[in-house]
Formats: structure tokens, sequence, C-alpha cells
């Protein structure tokens, strides 16, 4: 899992290096393309069919919609917010994850948690500073990224069984090629030849995306769920040391005292989680 967190900051990191060159709509294509063909290879090594009727089932439909918003919005926050701040900040995704949870599929969350929930996004309204003179328009693409991402693993949870996470991981990077294409329609800028090093960029992006795919689906399904999940919090040091070292960020005491509140939130659902498991 921490193997994994590294290595999506370090996707961030190439995303937001090479957006810097290239149109958003053109990053996302090339990422998603990128990572598609490296996930539909592996699925022929392995022989495994690369559309079924699972494919196209209400739950991977749902899950394809939150993946375009996500991915669509998360990489347009990485161009044009510090990768530090839009890395705190998708951190709230297991919060809204577990509120979706009890919300959509009736999973019993008690006012402790809900309490950790609230006391979550609280810290994201104190990252984001509406009505002060630090706020910025730009981190609601963030949220809204957060929001897609939240999504997304919600639909994973009912998606069909049969369905691989190669399979998964193929129609994930899909959708972020439709994301781009919609978007480059929109946005009509044309694409551009990108330089030897922003091809590096892009590359390393792609390889980087699969692997940390790779890597957390090996965590979520052969180590305890609980054990590995607060893990994932390691990715916001990874994004802000990127951030500082890369892009030379400064850390503001909001986002400081935000990120700690979505932390210490998400680490008590999980820890609160264990504890109700045990005791059924």
């Amino acid at each position: 899992m921490v193997a994994a967190m590294a290595i999506f900051a370090i996707e961030d990191a190439f995303i937001k290096a090479a957006s810097v060159m290239l149109p958003v709509g053109q990053v996302l294509v090339i990422f998603g393309l990128g990572g598609a063909m490296v996930f539909a290879g592996v699925a022929l090594i392995k022989k495994e069919p690369l559309f079924t009727p699972d494919v196209v089932s209400r739950p991977m439909l749902i899950r394809v919609v939150f993946e375009i918003t996500g991915r669509l919005f998360y990489v347009l926050a990485l161009s044009l917010i510090p990768l530090s701040a839009a890395t705190v900040i998708l951190q709230a995704t297991p919060l809204v994850v577990v509120a979706g949870a009890a919300l959509v599929f009736g999973e019993k969350v008690g006012w402790r948690r809900w309490t950790a929930i609230f006391v979550g996004l609280i810290g994201v309204v104190v990252i984001v500073q509406p009505g002060t003179d630090g706020f910025s328009a730009l981190s609601i693409l963030a949220i809204l990224g957060m929001i897609g991402f939240a999504g997304r693993d919600l639909a994973s949870r009912a998606a069909p069984a049969l369905l691989s996470t190669t399979i998964l991981g193929l129609y994930g990077f899909l959708s972020i090629l439709v994301a781009g294409v919609l978007y480059a329609a929109w946005q009509g800028t044309a694409f551009v030849r990108p330089t030897a090093e922003i091809s590096l960029y892009v590359l390393g992006a792609v390889l980087a995306g699969v692997a940390a795919y790779s890597c957390l689906m090996k965590a979520m399904r052969t180590g305890e769920v609980s054990a590995v999940t607060p893990f994932r919090y390691s990715r916001l040091l990874f994004g802000i040391a990127l951030g500082i070292g890369w892009f030379g960020e400064q850390l503001s005491l909001p986002m400081i005292a935000g990120s700690g509140l979505i932390v210490v939130s998400g680490l008590f659902i999980v820890w609160r989680g264990r504890q109700v498991s045990s005791t059924d």
C-alpha cells in the first residue's frame, strides 16, 4: 500500500509537469490510451477476454461515469493548483466512501464515525478557505475530482465479482481516454507535438499509474483491509514532498491544520470500523 501511494504521487507529479506544456485533454488521451494498452496486453497474456456482458453492467457503467468525472477534474486541479493542495484534498476520499456506503448500500455507520466524517470534511473546508482572501475557486476542481473517485470506489464494490483487477484497470484507463476526448472537444484546443522531455513525463505517468494500480489491488486483495487502509494516508506525505521539492510549493497553516483533521478522522474511522467488526 505504501508503495502504491508513493507511485501514485509520482504519477501526479508527472501529469502536473506534462500539463505545463500539453493541453489537459491531450494529457488525458495519451495517459488513458497508454494505460489501457498495458492492461489489455496483460489481459491477453493471461488469456482473459477483453469484453464480457459484465463490462456493460449497471455498476460498471456508473463506475465509468465517476471515473471520467474524477480523473478529468483531478487532472485539471493538478494542472492549475499546487500538487500538495490537490493531494491533501484527495485524502478525504475514504471519508466520502464511508458516508456513501452508509447512504447507498445501507452499511451501519454509528454516530462516532459520522462525527469523524464531518470533522474530516471540515478539514477540507479549512484547506479551501471559502470566504477568505486565500480562497481559490480552482480548489473546487480537486473536490469534484475527489467526489468522482469516491463514487468510482463505491461503484467498484458493486461491480461483478467475475471481473478481474486487470479488466477493471483496462476500462478504468479507457474511461480516462474518453474523458480526454470529451474535454479536448469541449476546449477546442489543438493537440501539440510533445518534446522529448514531456514525452518522458507522460510515459512515466503511464508506467507509474499501472504500477501503482497493481500495487493497490495486490494490497487490497491479499492484505486485511482494516490493516492496510490506514497506509493510504502516506500519499499525503509523498505528494507534499514532491510538491515542495519539485515544484517549489509552500505549505500554509490552513493546509497543515486541514490535512491533520482529514488524516485523524480517517484513521479514527478505520479504527472504529475494526472495533465494530470485532464485536459482531
